[in-house]
């Protein structure tokens, strides 16, 4: 029993090997745009020689559910993974399945991110039988990684989109280049036994269905195909403004996991110096008080602003000039008194100058 299953999957995989891409396309019709790509994080390659595979919404009679992301072991050496995609035809979005070939083709321009930016794939390559991961896009967590190299992967559109479908209102616009065109002539090999229980499994999630996560599943990504529980599940996160970023986990965001987990713990190092600096404040609360007021005193305010202050103090010096002069009339008053005295004690002054000389001249 086991050897005729294994001949009817072997002859099964030589006619997928062998079916172009168009009769593997639009398999299922709808009328409704599939959702928006979820912004997540790539988890850690559970070992060297697996393949990022990005996560897509599938299709099933509770309608649109998530497929998460997940590592996979390519079916053999030197095949990449071309994503699946929707795409708008004749007034319906058919699915697109995915493959592996020698060479990526064409996945209808959709932004998966971590090396997926709408053209290629940008996340690794075959050397010699040995598959060697760009650094700047792929999360290797702890695992030592030795076959690496740098690359920048660059945007393929100026504006970065979370758009999941090909054509139609809304949808990208990009069309198959000649290379990506005989690609799709070329032979294939379809989603592995792993990968298709993978969706399976997403399948049977209520969690993952679009009207239940309302395009935020909790598990956009796991680490391992199948595998929706553990360390190496990923769920989607919040799109601020941009964070923003951005923050769009899709083209860029292959170089954003090492980015982002910065970021994140940079905001907690800036928040921990003010409230240690709140703290020593509050613990000196008396010596900063009277530093506080002296530096009251200098009152640098004034200074900085004394140009348009200047004019207005002269204005408001010169009303108070006339409550001074009132003052001083009440002062002239007793003043007044005074000469009265003085012409007084004066008169008699004189009498008594003479007497005083008569006084002198009886002597002599």
């Amino acid at each position: 029993m086991r050897h005729f299953r294994s001949v009817t999957w072997l002859l099964a995989a030589l006619v997928v090997f062998t079916m172009p891409v168009v009769a593997m396309a639009q398999i299922i019709s709808i009328t409704i745009a599939p959702p928006e790509l979820p912004v997540y994080e790539q988890p850690a390659i559970p070992a060297p020689g697996y393949i990022w595979t990005p996560g897509f919404w599938a299709y099933g009679p509770d309608g649109y559910y998530w497929v998460p992301g997940t590592w996979v072991e390519p079916p053999q050496v030197g095949l990449l993974w071309t994503p699946g995609f929707w795409g708008w035809h004749d007034g319906y979005y058919g699915w697109n399945a995915g493959y592996w070939g020698t060479h990526v083709g064409f996945y209808g321009g959709v932004d998966y991110g971590y090396g997926y930016s709408g053209v290629g794939y940008g996340g690794g390559r075959w050397n010699n039988g040995v598959f060697a991961y760009n650094r700047t896009v792929n999360n290797f967590g702890g695992v030592a990684v030795t076959n690496v190299y740098n690359q920048t992967i660059v945007n393929n559109t100026t504006n970065i989109t979370r758009v999941s479908f090909n054509g139609g209102t809304g949808g990208t616009t990009a069309q198959p280049t000649p290379q990506e065109q005989a690609v799709a002539h070329q032979p294939h090999i379809a989603a592995t036994a792993v990968q298709t229980q993978h969706e399976h499994i997403a399948s049977t999630n209520r969690a993952l269905r679009a009207s239940e996560n309302h395009g935020h599943p909790v598990i956009a990504a796991t680490a391992k195909p199948g595998e929706f529980t553990g360390k190496g599940v990923v769920a989607a996160r919040e799109v601020g403004p941009a964070a923003t970023p951005v923050p769009a986990v899709l083209p860029a965001t292959g170089a954003k996991p090492p980015a982002n987990r910065p970021v994140a713990n940079a905001t907690p190092e800036n928040k921990g110096p003010p409230t240690t600096v709140a703290h020593a404040t509050t613990n000196g609360a008396v010596p900063p008080k009277p530093l506080n007021a002296v530096a009251k005193p200098p009152a640098i305010r004034p200074p900085v602003a004394p140009h348009p202050a200047a004019p207005r103090m002269a204005a408001v010096a010169k009303p108070p000039a006339p409550p001074h002069v009132a003052a001083a009339r009440p002062v002239s008053h007793p003043v007044a008194t005074h000469p009265a005295p003085r012409p007084v004690s004066h008169p008699p002054a004189r009498p008594k100058a003479p007497t005083h000389n008569d006084s002198h001249k009886k002597p002599e």
